[in-house]
């Protein structure tokens, strides 16, 4: 008996030793093809119906609801925003330098502290220029003693030659005399508010407000007015600048819109423009292009009330 399976193929083509053809062939391969080809199908049929029968997440994943928002159409005007590197700059920066020589015998400032204009930053030591006044003050009062005899003379010589005991020369002599002492009096004068002056300078003091920077001298050490360095610097945080730059072509449409809106609005960005960091507005433009870069500088006045900017910090400027 045969297996099911073998129903209706011929003995020969299952036997491989028969020799035995069909149509000119073996036997054995006649019987094969219809195999074959109910394979090559049913391979088919399950890529085909199999495949298409499996869940896609992706698929499903589109088929959910997506919730929806209605909102109310209106006009107005759209934002635009030009966008450049800034560099943020102080108003005025001041090098604190000593306007007279000697030692330096006091700090009185902390690094990064913030001062106000007037306060003591540091002192040189005193003692030459008190001995300066002093000198002064006492050639002062010598000359001024020699000029009121002087005087005294001129008095009684105009007595006599109105009497005419003595000659109209030494009149005139005299009067040269309390003429000389006087201009005498006057570089004394000059003197002693020259020492009364280095006497002031010896105490330094800030000339702006602002934040101090790191001391580039330390106590102890001998100063001089040509020191190039200075003590410190002071940079005034508040307010303060941000210089950039926007694309020439687009400097016609900012001048106009300036003319129209007055001071337009900046903002200061991180360097990822993921975090703003301050909000001023635009203070001037300037009255060339830039022919390296095609571009037109701008800048931006910012109060910094936090003092998050910084001089000479990198920052993203945003005009709208």
């Amino acid at each position: 008996s045969l297996n099911p399976l073998f129903a209706g193929i011929p003995m020969t083509a299952l036997d491989p030793t028969s020799t035995k053809q069909t149509s000119g062939r073996p036997a054995f391969l006649s019987g094969w093809r219809p195999w074959a080809i109910g394979g090559g199908l049913l391979l088919f049929g399950w890529f085909l119906f199999g495949r298409n029968g499996k869940k896609d997440p992706a698929a499903n994943a589109a088929g959910r609801p997506v919730p929806v928002a209605v909102a109310v159409a209106r006009q107005g005007d759209m934002a635009v925003h030009l966008t450049g590197l800034g560099t943020v700059t102080a108003l005025n920066s001041v090098t604190v330098k000593s306007r007279v020589d000697g030692q330096l015998v006091r700090i009185a400032f902390t690094e990064g502290q913030m001062v106000r204009e007037g306060e003591l930053l540091a002192e040189i030591d005193p003692r030459p220029f008190q001995v300066q006044l002093m000198q002064a003050e006492g050639q002062y009062a010598k000359d001024q003693a020699a000029f009121q005899n002087a005087q005294a003379d001129l008095k009684r010589l105009q007595g006599l030659v109105a009497q005419g005991i003595i000659s109209r020369q030494q009149l005139d002599t005299q009067t040269s005399a309390v003429a000389q002492y006087e201009a005498a009096l006057k570089s004394d004068q000059a003197q002693v508010e020259s020492a009364k002056l280095n006497l002031v300078y010896s105490r330094i003091t800030a000339p702006i407000s602002g934040r101090v920077g790191l001391r580039l001298v330390d106590a102890g050490n001998m100063v001089r007015a040509s020191d190039a360095n200075g003590l410190a610097t002071i940079a005034p945080v508040q307010p303060i600048n941000v210089m950039f730059s926007v694309p020439a072509d687009n400097i016609q449409k900012v001048l106009s819109q300036n003319a129209k809106a007055g001071k337009l609005p900046v903002e200061a960005w991180d360097r990822d423009l993921k975090s703003r960091l301050a909000a001023g507005s635009l203070a001037a433009i300037d009255n060339q292009v830039d022919t390296a870069t095609g571009t037109v500088r701008l800048k931006a006045l910012f109060a910094n009330e936090d003092r998050v900017l910084f001089p000479n910090q990198f920052v993203n400027a945003r005009l709208l």
